[in-house]
């Protein structure tokens, strides 16, 4: 579980988060949906404990800064940062050290040919295409089997057969219990399998929805989205 409460991140005076509250529950998925600008990808570093901020955000009731959080918690960023000179797999090896993880290469392999990043194992990071940057950061984000895992923007980038595994993944993550916040402008890329929405504008959440409740009301999404994000101009 993942549980944000009054988190508020200030850069001056300006405010990039405004009081979000929420909770992803075990086995979610979570969309964080809004234009660009609108405090999405300053929440996930929030999340990540990557940023100072005002509130509490707990990952399965620890602390987001804490050791035990950090131990169960994935992250991959909108712009991948692989490290230069480590191969493929030696960033996989990095990792699993890092967690003191064992018996991790048949789980390593997996990910790595399901990212079709076989072919690519020797090649140090600085020699890869920003997409193969991001299955990178997929890979090793996925490698600990976190109980929790933030996304940003994850789609970008991404070649067809990626995306297609990508989607197989979260709807594997949901059905072992993970949670899982998805930051994306691009509602349509998420359709086919978010539980709950909170749609962004100005650093707050001016809409929450569930997706049963939206299946029901026969609400349209989409019309929401652009009712609230384009208001104004």
């Amino acid at each position: 579980m993942i549980n944000v409460s009054h988190l508020t991140k200030k850069y001056g005076r300006f405010k990039a988060n405004d009081n979000l509250s929420f909770t992803v529950s075990d086995g979610e998925i979570a969309v964080l949906a809004g234009p660009n600008g609108a405090g999405k990808s300053t929440a996930i570093k929030c999340i990540a404990g990557l940023l100072r901020f005002s509130g509490e955000i707990e990952i399965c009731g620890h602390n987001n800064k804490s050791a035990d959080a950090k131990r169960i918690l994935g992250y991959i960023p909108e712009i991948p940062a692989p490290f230069e000179l480590l191969t493929v797999w030696e960033h996989m090896e990095f990792i699993a050290r890092a967690y003191r993880l064992e018996n991790w290469e048949e789980r390593a392999e997996k990910l790595i040919n399901r990212m079709e990043l076989d072919d690519k194992r020797n090649k140090f990071g600085k020699e890869l295409s920003k997409g193969m940057q991001q299955k990178i950061s997929i890979c090793c984000a996925l490698l600990i089997q976190p109980k929790a895992v933030l996304f940003d923007e994850p789609f970008v980038g991404l070649d067809p057969h990626a995306i297609k595994e990508l989607k197989a993944m979260l709807s594997e993550m949901r059905g072992n219990g993970t949670s899982v916040i998805i930051s994306t402008h691009m509602l349509e890329s998420v359709e086919e399998f978010w539980d709950k929405v909170f749609i962004m504008m100005n650093g707050r959440i001016e809409a929450e929805r569930d997706r049963k409740i939206v299946e029901q009301s026969g609400e349209n999404l989409e019309e929401l989205f652009f009712s609230i994000t384009e208001k104004g101009k």
